[in-house]
């Protein structure tokens, strides 16, 4: 095998050791392409006007509609954290449920559950759960492995449940994806894929997921009652329908404002994004928590996630670019049809990478830089873009769980107690990753989980 052969796998072990040494991954994707690219120069194996079209990408991404509604979401999802909507959801759901075996972890997950239809931050949902019901899970005797995995997984609800970041980007991917397929195959009409279609087909999945983890929890309290201990009806305060109605309508109604609007077709994902971010500060003014040094703060937080995003989303069309340069596409084409197994073969092979990777690298590069890669061979053997798509976001879903670099983990250990070890909250994730990776077989199994509400909404 000649230079040329090998130069597409020699980009990508360069690009995961320089991750894995610890250097930001925007500029290790662009510096280790750049690098490679002129090293392809030198050597006759890389041919330069590939990166003439890396204008016209970053112009693409300037003027691309859909994905204005990342720093929406972000916006939106910031204000409702600095809103306190978490502890008011916490508080009541505790005093309604907390007389229950599993009580706590049930109220948990509930509020993850909502928190992540509403504002899908997972580093602010997480530590807003960690600092408020760790520790009084802790006090009343939950195990600590039990208590820190509900929290973890809770906070990741918000990936895959819409409106998400995750389905925004891998929306616009997917997107992409399908229509480079369809012009492969001489379709110079394609149907588009848009973000509205997978925020339709992953909803009944993260629905189904969301009943998976409290059938587990319940399970738990109901096999070993001393994992997860009632709180003592002395202790226990309780609840008004007035109060849990003050804590749980605003933000049903964000959410059926936001995600209501794109199912019925009145709003595209932007334009409900932009209700959203408009909601939520009108929820803040409400709550009397809104103030000019609070829409500051807001500001600054979304325009520093929503930087990082698009300064790896340039940086990862940079990396395509080079390594289709190097015909990596080609052989990622033969390697994936040429499996045993057929798309059955392919769909394992790339899910599996997926998965692994999840343990080192962050949904965001696996989004850009692997998906942009594999999703078109898939969609060209015939796989469905919606199906694949809410496929891949659960998916994903893991990499934040996953040891030793799920973002989760990361903010779990930044505010829970020296009293709990890191090998407990490692441990105490894995039930919930193997209840991930259950539903993706399950949406292997039945692929209608996915497909059926995009049909029934907006047609074949």
């Amino acid at each position: 095998m000649n230079l040329a052969a090998w130069m597409p796998l020699l980009l990508v072990l360069a690009l995961a050791c320089a991750l894995l040494a610890g250097y930001p991954v925007a500029l290790t994707l662009a510096g280790v392409s750049l690098a490679f690219a002129a090293i392809g120069v030198a050597t006759g194996t890389f041919d330069p006007s590939f990166l003439a079209a890396l204008p016209n990408r970053i112009y693409g991404v300037m003027g691309n509609g859909t994905l204005l509604a990342v720093p929406l979401f972000v916006f939106m999802g910031v204000m409702l954290e600095r809103a306190r909507i978490a502890e008011s959801l916490l508080t009541a759901m505790a005093k309604l449920f907390g007389g229950l075996r599993g009580g706590l972890a049930l109220s948990v997950m509930a509020v993850g559950a909502v928190l992540a239809a509403s504002t899908g931050i997972v580093g602010a949902t997480v530590v807003t759960m960690g600092l408020i019901a760790l520790p009084t899970m802790l006090r009343y005797g939950y195990d600590a492995r039990l208590a820190t995995g509900t929290i973890a997984a809770a906070g990741t609800l918000g990936q895959v449940i819409p409106p998400s970041i995750v389905l925004v980007l891998l929306g616009d991917v997917i997107g992409n994806a399908h229509q480079q397929a369809q012009l492969a195959q001489g379709n110079f009409a394609p149907d588009a894929v848009s973000v509205g279609d997978l925020f339709a087909g992953a909803l009944l999945p993260g629905l189904l997921l969301v009943a998976a983890y409290l059938a587990w929890i319940a399970f738990v309290a109901w096999r070993r009652p001393d994992l997860a201990p009632a709180i003592p009806a002395a202790e226990r305060e309780s609840t008004g329908p007035a109060e849990l109605a003050g804590a749980l309508l605003p933000p049903l109604a964000l959410v059926v404002a936001v995600l209501g609007s794109i199912l019925a077709g009145i709003a595209t994902p932007t334009e409900a994004a932009a209700v959203g971010a408009v909601g939520a500060t009108l929820f803040a003014a409400v709550r009397g928590q809104f103030s000019i040094r609070l829409l500051r703060e807001v500001s600054e937080q979304t325009v520093l996630v929503t930087s990082m995003v698009f300064l790896i989303l340039i940086a990862a069309a940079l990396f395509t670019l080079v390594f289709r340069g190097f015909g990596g596409d080609e052989q990622v084409h033969r390697l994936l049809t040429d499996l045993p197994g057929g798309v059955l073969g392919a769909l394992i092979a790339v899910n599996l990478a997926m998965f692994l990777l999840g343990f080192v690298l962050d949904f965001i590069e696996i989004t850009f830089v692997v998906v942009p890669i594999a999703a078109p061979v898939l969609l060209m053997m015939g796989v469905d873009p919606v199906w694949l798509g809410v496929l891949f976001a659960i998916n994903l879903q893991t990499s934040f769980l996953t040891p030793p670099f799920g973002f989760a983990l990361f903010y779990l250990r930044g505010v829970a107690p020296p009293t709990v070890r890191t090998l407990d909250i490692w441990r105490g994730v894995v039930p919930f990753i193997a209840i991930q990776v259950g539903m993706l077989f399950l949406l292997w199994r039945f692929p209608e989980l996915a497909t059926w509400l995009p049909q029934a909404v907006y047609g074949p």
